[in-house]
C-alpha cells in the first residue's frame, strides 16, 4: 500500500494531533526509563510530522516509510523548517539500516497497518536486528477495543473546509481486522467536485499476543501505557504504548 491519495490530505484530517505534546510525551518516556535517545529511527514516519518535532528537540533522527508520497510531504515539511533529516522509503518487515540505532518510535498506530502475524513478527524482528543491545523500541498501536468498538463498521464524516473526507470501515470480527474506505471530495474551480479514494486495513491483536511477538524478537517490555499516560492500560483505553528493550542476548 502506497497511500498515494491519503498522503495529499493526511495532514489535514490529522491537524487535531499535537505533534509538540506526542514529542514531548516520548522525550518523557525516555527519561522515565533512563534512557538517552541516542541515534534515533522513526519508523512508518508519514508525512514526518513528528520526525521534525523531535529533530527541533535535538535528536539526532532520520525516518523511514514505505510510500514515496509520505516521504515527499516529509522531505518539504523538513525543509520548510530549516532541517536536515534523511528519509528512506522501506517497508517496516523488511526494514534494512546502514547500522544500528539506539532507539526506534513507531507512532500513530503505524503497526496496526500491518495486517498479517508474519509481517508484525517480522517487523520486530528487523528492528531488533538493528537496535543496540539496550536499546528502546517505543511504538503504540490501537486496541482490540478500539477496532470492535469504536471503528467497527462506523462511518465518519470529516469537512476541514478544504477537503471532504467520508471514512467508512468494516470489521472482519474473526481477526478484528478493519477494513477501510476513505473518498475525498474537493472543490474545484468551476464549482465541480473532485473524487478520489483510498483503500487500507488495519489488524489489532491482544496486548499479550503482541507481547509475545516482541520477546519471541529478543525484546522485551519494560513499560506498558495508555496514550500520552503513564497509567496503566484500561479496558477502555483505544490506544497503548509499549516500551521494549533490547536483550544483550538478541546482539548482532
Amino acid at each position: 500500500m502506497s497511500y498515494t491519495v491519503f498522503a495529499r490530505y493526511y495532514d489535514r484530517l490529522m491537524h487535531a494531533v499535537d505533534y509538540q505534546e506526542r514529542a514531548g510525551y516520548l522525550c518523557a518516556v525516555l527519561k522515565k526509563h533512563g534512557h538517552d535517545a541516542g541515534l534515533v529511527l522513526d519508523l512508518a514516519c508519514g508525512t514526518g510530522s513528528l520526525t521534525v518535532e523531535l529533530a527541533k528537540r535535538g535528536m539526532d533522527i532520520y525516518g523511514v516509510d514505505a510510500s514515496a508520497e509520505m516521504l515527499a510531504e516529509a522531505q518539504q515539511k523538513a525543509a520548510g523548517e530549516e532541517l536536515s533529516i534523511l528519509f528512506l522509503r522501506q517497508k517496516m518487515q523488511s526494514l534494512d539500516l546502514y547500522g544500528t540505532v539506539d532507539t526506534v518510535f513507531c507512532a500513530m498506530d503505524s503497526i496496526n497497518h500491518l495486517t498479517l502475524e508474519k509481517d508484525w513478527r517480522a517487523a520486530f524482528e528487523r528492528v531488533s536486528l538493528f537496535l543496540n543491545p539496550g536499546g528502546y523500541f517505543i511504538f503504540d498501536c490501537n486496541t482490540v477495543y478500539k477496532h470492535r468498538v469504536i471503528l467497527a463498521d462506523n462511518t465518519f464524516v470529516y469537512d476541514t473546509g478544504e477537503v471532504f473526507c467520508v471514512w467508512q470501515n468494516a470489521l472482519e470480527k474473526r481477526t478484528d481486522r478493519v477494513a477501510i474506505s476513505l473518498d475525498f471530495f474537493t472543490k474545484r474551480p468551476d464549482g465541480a467536485y473532485s473524487r478520489s479514494s483510498e483503500h487500507f486495513y488495519e489488524r489489532a491483536y491482544p496486548t499479550e499476543t503482541i507481547c509475545g511477538f516482541l520477546q519471541s524478537a529478543g525484546l522485551m517490555v519494560e513499560g506498558l501505557y495508555a496514550d500520552l499516560t503513564f497509567q496503566a492500560p484500561a479496558a477502555e483505553s483505544e490506544r497503548l504504548l509499549f516500551v521494549a528493550k533490547k536483550s544483550a542476548a538478541k546482539a548482532r
